[in-house]
């Protein structure tokens, strides 16, 4: 071979390494992208999810249970954090919920409500209570005081003192008295803050009073116990079409007041009585995610006595009845925690996982192809090799000098070092290798039987042989 060929082959077996170096820096790189892309994904599935919670007005009650809940959320959730967002009442916190504004929002159930709220858990239940005073008797009479009023239906003509201030207060009265035969119209209501409940018991206007409140509510005992010292004992007014408004309206529940609920003695009542409750609930958007929501569910219920350690009126917070129909659908995330149907996380991810290992087949398959389709011309060029090795066999067995067989065997020599880098990157394969290897254990075979066979025929072998015929003979 010419120095320009020897020149050329160099040439090109350098920019074949360097093309190989490139496509392992590309495959690499790949590699890196896939790591980071799985990295990331999963990250993103098991980051700590924070949901902004709306709830109103400041210091009622539903303020201080979810300001307790987001407390105990930082302080020992992982999962799902809470960042409140204050509005001035329940109302305010629905419409930022139907604005996308919020994640949550706690709002009374008998509120108007976003198109697309569903239910996540309940709060509390607020009972209707409705009294009538008996007044207080005067100290020359020996007969007991009786109510002015004895039932639902002698509202009409009369003023109800209605505790807070709230529209839905005053539009649940309405509805319990047209259900009760009653003109809405002909009763009249005069609404109070929870702070006006002595001005509501001096108010010698009023003949009836309403509240609305858990059983537990203190603002509703203390109204009793307030119009009993002004308008003495109370006649709890009955809801006897409670089963007819519940089925009416499916956000209020037919209920019943148990006996010395409100004070023991005397009790208050002094008999159960028929009412309707309505609950304060956890809403959220449908399209909150069912992982994100049945999260929230569960650190709820598993946090719920640490939050009632810290205000009394968390132990109210109870789950939603998904069998049960209220008019607000139960969110599915809640609903599949409460009825065992959660999806875990292979049922959740699997068909990802096997994607993504499909994906990392397909790449590994194309890696493959790749590699093949790049390495081509160190295939071809290994067969080319093995040809010129095999055509050197001929050329060897009539070399006529030692001369001839050493440059054969450099021109193989630089041929074997080449193969092998090939064989090191990659570029052929171990069997390939072994085809080369036979080539060259015929070329070592035929160069070694030349070799002999010029040394046999050189000119001191001759000698040799003739002085040995010459001493035969003279023997």
């Amino acid at each position: 071979m010419s120095p320009s060929d020897d020149a050329k082959e160099a040439s090109d077996g350098a920019r074949r390494r360097r093309r190989r170096s490139n496509t392992l820096l590309l495959v690499l790189a790949v590699g890196f992208l896939i790591f980071g892309a799985a990295a990331g994904a999963l990250y993103y599935v098991l980051r700590p999810v924070t949901l902004r919670i709306a709830v109103g007005p400041p210091g009622s009650d539903d303020h201080k249970v979810i300001e307790a809940m987001a407390r105990t959320f930082a302080s020992e959730s992982r999962t799902v954090r809470l960042s409140l967002v204050t509005t001035d009442g329940a109302v305010e916190a629905l419409g930022l919920l139907g604005a996308g504004n919020a994640d949550l929002a706690v709002g009374r159930g008998d509120l108007e409500m976003p198109a697309d709220a569903q239910t996540v858990a309940i709060v509390r239940k607020n009972f209707a209570v409705l009294w009538a005073p008996s007044e207080l008797a005067e100290k020359s009479s020996k007969r007991k005081p009786v109510p002015k009023i004895q039932e639902i239906g002698g509202l009409a003509g009369h003023r109800v003192g209605v505790i807070g201030r709230t529209p839905a207060n005053a539009a649940l009265l309405r509805v319990i008295l047209s259900a009760s035969g009653v003109d809405a119209d002909k009763v009249a209501e005069t609404q109070f803050g929870t702070d006006q409940i002595e001005e509501l018991a001096r108010d010698p206007t009023l003949d009836a009073f309403m509240a609305v409140g858990p059983l537990d509510s203190k603002i509703t005992a203390d109204a009793i116990a307030a119009t009993v010292r002004s308008r003495g004992e109370p006649k709890f007014l009955a809801i006897d079409a409670s089963e007819a408004i519940a089925l009416k309206y499916p956000r209020y529940e037919s209920e019943e007041i148990p006996p010395s609920v409100f004070n023991a003695n005397p009790a208050w009542p002094d008999d159960k009585v028929e009412t309707v409750s309505v609950s304060h609930l956890i809403m959220a958007r449908k399209a909150l995610s069912e992982t994100t929501a049945a999260a929230f569910f569960r650190q709820l219920f598993a946090v719920r006595q640490a939050i009632a350690s810290q205000v009394p009126g968390a132990a109210h917070v109870t789950k939603p009845d998904t069998e049960k129909d209220t008019g607000l659908p139960v969110h599915r995330g809640a609903a599949a925690v409460i009825d065992g149907t959660e999806r875990t996380f292979l049922d959740k991810y699997g068909d990802y996982f096997w994607f993504a290992l499909l994906l990392l087949s397909g790449i590994g398959s194309a890696g493959a192809w790749l590699r093949h389709y790049f390495n081509r011309d160190e295939r071809q060029e290994n067969t080319k090799h093995r040809a010129t090795i095999l055509a050197m066999v001929s050329k060897v067995r009539t070399a006529e000098s030692d001369q001839e067989l050493l440059a054969m065997q450099r021109e193989v020599d630089a041929i074997i070092s080449e193969t092998l880098e090939c064989y090191d990157d990659g570029a052929i394969e171990e069997e390939e290798l072994s085809a080369f290897s036979l080539v060259l254990e015929l070329f070592n075979h035929a160069l070694v039987e030349r070799r002999a066979a010029l040394r046999a025929n050189t000119p001191e072998s001759a000698r040799g042989a003739a002085t040995g015929n010459s001493f035969t003979s003279q023997r």
